[in-house]
């Protein structure tokens, strides 16, 4: 069982929590939202890590995306659940982590932290989590701008890093 705190609009706790079931996360009250955290993971060396989502996954079954993260459980705030979700999802741990934005979706009930994580594990060291992913990739910031443009881009993620995406657009030399 997986509890999660609910939070107003205001990113207060309201002291309810929802308890998570396939896709039930639409059936959250109006007004309320729980705590989800995306981490794009950059390298050291300037690449980005990209992992395929499971086809047993309730949202996107499938699809490339430049993230790990999740939903926050009960009692935990949004940086502990980021490095648990991080770990979590490919065995890294950051050496930083830097909120990128922090925004809500009235659609999924979310109230989203989104970080930039910066590591400098060995590349094969990513451990895929049973359930959530199913293959991974590092991709130099040409590779990260051709997966945003593409048309299988998760496009509500990748507009939570529109800025930081738009300066890593600006660093790719033209072709």
């Amino acid at each position: 069982m997986e509890l999660w705190d609910l939070y107003d609009r205001d990113g207060n706790k309201t002291h309810e929590t929802w308890e998570r079931g396939f896709g039930n996360f639409k059936e959250i009250p109006e007004g309320r939202f729980h705590m989800v955290v995306d981490i794009l993971v950059r390298h050291e060396d300037g690449t980005f890590l990209l992992t395929k989502r499971d086809m047993r996954k309730d949202v996107y079954p499938g699809y490339w995306e430049a993230s790990a993260g999740g939903s926050a459980l009960a009692g935990e705030d949004p940086i502990t659940a980021a490095e648990r979700e991080l770990f979590e999802e490919t065995g890294l741990k950051a050496t930083r982590l830097e909120l990128v934005s922090h925004t809500f979706s009235e659609k999924s009930h979310g109230m989203y932290y989104s970080y930039l994580a910066t590591v400098d594990a060995d590349k094969d060291a990513v451990v895929l989590q049973e359930g959530e992913t199913t293959e991974y990739k590092w991709v130099d910031a040409r590779g990260l701008i051709e997966y945003v443009d593409s048309d299988t881009a998760m496009k509500h993620h990748n507009e939570r890093y529109k800025d930081y995406i738009e300066e890593v657009r600006g660093s790719v030399p033209a072709p």
